[in-house]
């Protein structure tokens, strides 16, 4: 029997909110383990200074991160990541970099090898659009839809997806640090305070926020050198411009999920229908 790919999209669609409210479990989990089992008492009971003080760190930098990491989720759940505008049509062929203008006859001609058609929206694609199953729609720069956010990543939230990603890491390398002396005390003979449920939840957090650190940092590290294709890629404009192209030129607004004024107004790229390629560049360095 055939296995139909379009059920399995219909499924992941169905998820929609459970996966929310397991994210949301997730964290709930590791705050109780982490602030109420664990650092919060050790606070309160701290008899020295530098006691006090390794506790009140862990919980003022958990708590900011996990600020930074809820905001950055749910601009990646609720910002659309970009559908192509009703009518658009390209002037050029700029996924060929070819400068004679279209023709209305290539226009209307869906095999034209000069334009990106998509047979299941019936409308033209931009450059770097692809149409996604999931969703049922083209989404501009599409990278993947990931059922941990219900959306699909493109070029309107991308960089809030990066950002989920980084302060997910930070924030579960955190807490696995932070619980690794009581992980490595239940293999000991130390007699460990605290009821079963909550040093079953401190055991349970541990090793999730481990699996999650690792299982981030090697998607961090796939999207920082994903493979393009072809070793000449005419969009590769250099790590630098590379980076500006999602993150924006303003420093202040690189490591929260939003842009400056200044940034959605000189980067056509922010807002996934214009792209520069090399040859922009060409005698400038990259």
């Amino acid at each position: 029997m055939a296995w139909n790919v379009f059920k399995f999209c219909t499924a992941l669609r169905g998820l929609g909110s459970i996966m929310i409210l397991l994210v949301l479990g997730i964290v709930g989990v590791t705050y109780y383990a982490l602030v109420l089992c664990n650092y919060g008492p050790a606070l309160l009971a701290a008899t020295g200074a530098l006691e006090a003080l390794v506790a009140l760190a862990v919980l003022l930098l958990f708590h900011f991160l996990l600020v930074m990491l809820l905001w950055s989720y749910f601009s990646v759940v609720f910002t659309d990541p970009g559908g192509v505008p009703p009518n658009w049509r390209p002037d050029v062929d700029e996924e060929r970099a070819e400068t004679a203008p279209l023709s209305t006859t290539e226009l209307s001609d869906t095999g034209s090898p000069r334009i990106r058609y998509c047979r299941k929206c019936n409308q033209l694609k931009p450059p770097r659009c692809h149409h996604c199953s999931v969703c049922g729609r083209c989404v501009l720069k599409m990278d993947h839809h990931c059922v941990w956010v219900v959306n699909c990543v493109g070029a309107l939230n991308y960089k809030f997806f990066l950002l989920f990603l980084f302060y997910t890491f930070l924030e579960t390398a955190l807490v696995t640090l932070s619980l690794l002396p009581h992980f490595i005390a239940f293999f000991s003979d130390v007699e460990i305070p605290g009821t079963p449920g909550a040093l079953a939840t401190t055991f349970l957090t541990f090793v999730l926020n481990l699996a999650f650190t690792l299982s981030v940092l090697g998607f961090m590290i796939m999207h920082a050198y994903e493979k393009k294709p072809t070793p000449f890629w005419k969009y590769d404009l250099g790590r630098k411009r590379n980076f500006a192209q999602v993150f924006g030129n303003n420093k202040w607004y690189w490591f929260i999920p939003s842009y400056s004024e200044e940034d959605l107004r000189i980067i056509p790229a922010l807002q996934g229908l214009d792209y520069p390629v090399r040859s922009d560049f060409d005698g400038q360095g990259f």
